[in-house]
């Protein structure tokens, strides 16, 4: 099967598809690893509001795949960034998707992101107007009987003058929780308001202040996922975690090795990148689970190098390609996103993640990939 994409330059060059289909497998019930996909939310087409309005949510085709991820055995890292969390999808809609997958999941493993979003950072005059904007949310989640990833505040960021300050606050909002919750640290390339988290820019003294938050908290705290495209320093925090907290890789560019670890520990996973590659990562990690790191390692080493274009800098906009895969692969009969974000990458983007995925196996049906290639192809004019 053959298909003309433009190159770089905007030269239309003949590719043919050579990848098979991946096989997915079914996590077991008690994997090697959690693995948690981080799921984008699907727009809805029809609505009258301007993209930069009211986020409207095709609800169906939102919630069939969560039905899919957790029928792969994945765990749903629920209303995170990937599903435009800040970027499109305020709190109220957020907490409406909360809602909507503890109904149609309750057995599925689900952590939901719970944050101050709702709160502006202009309007943030005191610590305790954070503290009061976590609580809000912690109290809405956990009257749903959901479980909290508890997610980094840009409100917090504005308003704390140091290291003190994230201690107090983490340790009121901590205290109210009703089961331990996975902390989340988010660097400034994915947003950039997040510059300076845990009071500081150094890497080893916000380092002290999260591993300080953990110690205080230890019994409240089920990992830390780090999201900051840097495997030595997850590898570095993953060494000195407390006994029975977890190391969650949000690293989207190192993840296979973080993943199989090393002789002094492992990762987990809560990744972005195991939206698109949720087949893969099923799969790999069932290998992993029998012993055959060999075969882990060869079912996601080849998807790299598709990770690290869809999160390339401007690293927040990785939201586009991971939609337009799901778009790619039927998941939603459109490529229309919250925001307006399908705009923000250009169309020789769209046509190397098409050819990475297609080597990777990642192009469920490659007929009705190429029919949709070649209408976004005919929307540029090409």
């Amino acid at each position: 099967m053959k298909i003309a994409l433009p190159d770089s330059t905007g030269r239309m060059v003949e590719y043919r598809l050579t990848g098979t289909p991946i096989a997915a497998g079914r996590l077991p019930k008690n994997p090697a690893r959690v693995v948690y996909s981080a799921a984008h939310v699907v727009a809805d087409p029809f609505t009258a509001n301007d993209p930069s309005g009211k986020a409207t949510i095709d609800w169906k085709k939102t919630m069939e795949f969560r039905h899919y991820l957790a029928g792969l055995g994945l765990g749903i890292a629920e209303a995170m960034d990937t599903a435009q969390r800040g970027m499109g999808l305020d709190w109220p809609g957020a907490l409406d998707l909360i809602r909507r997958t503890r109904a149609e999941l309750p057995d599925a493993l689900v952590s939901n992101g719970c944050g101050t979003d709702h709160l502006d950072p202009a309007d943030a005059g005191s610590l305790d107007d954070v503290i009061r904007a976590y609580l809000e949310q912690v109290e809405a989640i956990q009257q749903l009987d959901g479980r909290l990833i508890l997610m980094a505040s840009r409100a917090l960021a504005r308003v704390a003058k140091g290291p003190a300050d994230y201690l107090k606050v983490y340790d009121r909002v901590l205290s109210a929780a009703d089961h331990p919750v996975v902390l989340h640290w988010l660097g400034k390339m994915f947003d950039p308001q997040l510059a300076g988290y845990w009071g500081a820019d150094s890497f080893d003294e916000a380092l002290e202040t999260a591993l300080e938050v953990i110690h205080r908290n230890q019994d409240k705290v089920d990992g830390i996922k780090i999201s900051l495209l840097d495997k030595e320093k997850e590898i570095i925090m993953r060494r000195r975690l407390p006994a029975g907290v977890k190391m969650y890789t949000g690293d989207d560019f190192n993840y296979p090795e973080l993943i199989a670890g090393d002789d002094q520990g492992f990762s987990h996973a809560l990744l972005g990148i195991f939206d698109p590659l949720a087949p893969a990562a099923a799969h790999a990690v069932g290998l992993l689970g029998k012993g055959d790191v060999a075969g882990f390692r060869s079912v996601l080493d080849p998807t790299v190098p598709l990770a690290r274009l869809i999160f390339r800098a401007p690293t927040q906009y990785y939201k586009t390609g991971v939609v337009f895969l799901a778009w790619l692969n039927g998941f939603q009969d459109h490529f229309i996103m919250l925001n307006g974000a399908q705009a923000m990458r250009p169309l020789p983007y769209f046509s190397e993640v098409f050819r990475l995925a297609d080597g990777c196996g990642l192009l469920r049906d490659p007929e009705m990939a190429v029919d949709r290639m070649r209408k976004l192809l005919a929307l540029y004019g090409a």
